[in-house]
């Protein structure tokens, strides 16, 4: 149980001081709004659908829909691969500005091992993006870690930390750095809130490293609901 509260207590302020040091930052405020659906085929096969709302202070309110649909095959207990297809409008001040879109597959493991008394997990997504009226395929991966502490002994809040770099691998018209283009770090809490449906609720910062330029931050209030069936 100290082991426990120990690792609670570290996990919180390294929370606390990644939203210290991102409120020094001028950048613009945003919400995300996320919703999910997770279907098991078969013992093996699964198919999930996501979309994601984004909303901007700056760039005047709606600004990206996303809405990926994904194919699961479970390779063992813990590891599995998806692909699928993300279709990704962006707009400007509420007009439609451009059409993304993206071919992508995960390989996602849910047991990455303990530590602390939490649960470590990840995934690693590649993907391959196309605009409309721009030339080129943009390839980029993004490793991602998630770390979940439960609040407590017997409760099914927890506390959730995750990372997830971008790493652009070529660029294009539209994809104009090569390398470490973005960062996103998340802390939160993950609930259920039914039988079979969960939430995660929290503050995530997206830090966009521009060369030659003043890098970018985003504050982002975020919510996800995910269903599993």
């Amino acid at each position: 149980m100290k082991s426990l509260q120990e690792a609670a207590l570290c996990a919180v302020t390294c929370a606390v001081a990644m939203i210290s040091s991102s409120a020094a930052w001028a950048g613009d405020s945003q919400l995300w709004t996320s919703g999910s659906a997770t279907v098991r085929l078969s013992d093996r096969w699964s198919v999930s659908q996501d979309v994601t709302a984004r909303f901007s202070d700056e760039r005047g309110g709606l600004y990206e829909v996303e809405a990926n649909t994904m194919f699961g095959f479970q390779l063992t207990k813990t590891l599995s691969l998806w692909a699928g297809y993300d279709h990704d409008p962006q707009y400007s001040s509420g007009r439609f500005a451009v059409m993304e879109h993206r071919f992508v597959q995960h390989l996602v493991s849910s047991n990455l091992g303990k530590l602390g008394g939490g649960q470590l997990s990840g995934r690693v997504r590649f993907e391959q993006r196309w605009r409309e009226g721009f030339e080129g395929t943009g390839w980029r991966v993004r490793p991602y870690v998630r770390y979940s502490l439960r609040m407590g002994r017997n409760s099914k809040t927890a506390l959730v930390l995750s990372e997830e770099p971008y790493l652009d691998l070529n660029t294009t018209t539209f994809q104009t750095v090569r390398g470490l283009e973005r960062l996103r770090s998340f802390v939160g809490i993950s609930t259920p809130v039914g039988k079979k449906l969960s939430a995660d609720i929290g503050y995530l910062n997206q830090h966009g490293f521009v060369r030659n330029g003043k890098d970018t931050n985003d504050n982002v209030g975020f919510v996800s609901v995910a269903l599993k069936l």
